[in-house]
């Protein structure tokens, strides 16, 4: 069995044992090995319902119904350890865990209400209650159990004992007779307060009317104060308003004469700025004719130099206007001459690349050739050694004789012993049907054959020759150095 991977739910957890795992491994996740065991533990709380005989301090015996909400400690990984190897094995519903759970709430109960008067149980529920809660939780940790929620429900009898029920009649009687009580002391207030509230009413009715008399005389003589004060007043405003108007009366009048003596003061200085302007005047005008003649003369005396120094300073800008033309000119005339040399230039230069290219392209083209040429050769020569068995002799002698190198190695040799006296073989190849003179004996149809066979018996000395001028022996699929009648001079 190989490797199983297994998962939990959200309220599960996985533990494993067995191989590698020295105690208890908890996980929501884990990839079982061989050897190992997986068990899957519910976390999530369960509700336990109990009635608790319990007796208090005074043997009255009693029933402590309650509810508790039981689970393992989720945030505790020790707590869930304990639970995994304690009560994981049994069903959280069994009555196991069942009796488990009831003993520790039972007897935890039991011992807090031996040492509790029923008054206290009865009235401090809430104590009580918390109190069981704490208990119960020490000694559930060691099962790695926490309580989510307690609740203590009301107190009961036990059949025979009727305390709570004996109680609940006396609270009903004194709550009967207390009623009673409350009803005569309401009656009774009630009537002593209507009393009250008559005698009270009558006392406040004739307070108010003395108290609105007094009001009344108060507000009386406080309106003829109020009166008198604003008579006066009113009075001491209109003197004021007299008083102001009086001012200002003589406010005007003054300021009236200072108006006339500024008017008359503005008419003498109105006279004399006349003059004084009219003096002014006479003074510009004069200034002005002198200035007129002035300026007569000088146009007199200056025109002259006036005009001569503009038709020089007119000759000096057409000179210079010229110079400027003829600088444009040359300057144009380079930079054509510029633009010229720099378009053949790149004519030149794009022929030169033309050129190149073309001439790049050609030995590519060359190279191609000679690369399908050594192709064609490498097939060729692959062919031939195919056919003549596989011998690199035999092809080099049939590439020498296709190639005409014997025949030029006998024009070297010629060469080389030209002016000497060489030994010189003469061969032929002998009388073949009827002798040399039979006249027309060998033509026809024999002719051909008579020539095949006249090149083929001049192979054998021909052969013998190469040998014994250069040493090389002939292809062994060429036959023996076997030839005919030879003569030497």
């Amino acid at each position: 069995m190989g490797f199983v991977y297994r998962i939990a739910s959200p309220s599960e957890y996985l533990a494993i044992t067995g191989y590698n795992i020295s105690d208890v491994k908890l996980a929501k996740k884990a990839w079982i090995a061989p050897g190992q065991r997986c068990t899957r533990f519910d976390i999530s709380p369960v509700n336990y319902t109990f009635e608790v005989q319990a007796m208090s301090a005074e043997k009255l015996p009693f029933i402590l119904p309650a509810v508790f909400t039981i689970g393992p400690r989720a945030d505790d990984e020790e707590c869930l350890l304990r639970y995994a190897k304690l009560i994981s094995p049994h069903d959280k519903l069994s009555h196991h865990v069942n009796e488990l759970v009831k003993g520790v709430i039972e007897g935890e109960t039991r011992v807090l209400a031996a040492a509790m008067t029923m008054e206290e149980i009865f009235r401090g529920t809430k104590s009580f209650k918390q109190a069981v809660f704490e208990n119960v939780q020490l000694e559930l940790n060691q099962f790695g159990l926490v309580i989510y929620n307690a609740n203590v429900k009301q107190l009961v009898d036990v059949p025979g004992h009727e305390y709570f029920s004996y109680l609940g009649q006396k609270t009903q009687e004194e709550a009967v007779n207390q009623a009673k009580i409350d009803v005569a002391e309401a009656r009774m207030k009630g009537e002593v307060g209507s009393k009250e509230r008559e005698g009270t009413t009558r006392q406040n009715a004739a307070k108010v009317d003395a108290e609105t008399k007094v009001y009344t005389v108060k507000r009386q003589g406080e309106g003829a104060k109020e009166e008198a004060r604003v008579k006066a007043e009113v009075k001491v405003f209109e003197n004021e308003r007299e008083a102001e108007v009086a001012a200002a009366n003589s406010a005007l009048a003054m300021k009236k004469a200072g108006w006339e003596r500024e008017a008359r003061v503005a008419e003498v200085e109105a006279a004399k700025a006349v003059a004084i302007r009219d003096a002014e005047l006479q003074v510009e005008v004069e200034r002005r004719n002198a200035a007129r003649q002035t300026e007569k003369l000088k146009a007199e005396k200056l025109s002259k130099a006036v005009v001569e120094y503009e038709m020089k300073v007119q000759e000096a800008n057409w000179e210079l206007y010229n110079r400027q033309k003829a600088a444009e000119a040359r300057l144009f005339e380079q930079e054509k001459e510029a633009e010229a040399r720099r378009a053949a230039a790149e004519a030149a230069f794009f022929a030169r690349t033309r050129e190149a290219e073309a001439e790049l392209y050609a030995k590519q083209k060359e190279a191609e050739g000679l690369a399908a040429m050594g192709e064609a050769q490498s097939a060729y020569l692959s062919a031939m050694l195919g056919a003549l068995g596989g011998s690199y002799g035999a092809l080099r002698d049939y590439l020498m004789v296709t190639s005409g190198v014997y025949q030029e190695m006998a024009r070297i040799n010629a060469d080389a012993v030209r002016g000497l006296q060489p030994k010189i073989s003469v061969w032929s190849g002998g009388a073949v049907a009827g002798g040399e003179g039979g006249g027309d004996a060998g033509s026809g149809g024999g002719g051909a054959m008579k020539e095949v066979a006249g090149v083929y018996k001049m192979l054998p000395p021909l052969l013998t020759t190469v040998h014994e001028q250069t040493g090389m022996l002939p292809p062994a699929w060429m036959g023996t150095l076997t030839g005919g009648p030879s003569t030497s001079s």
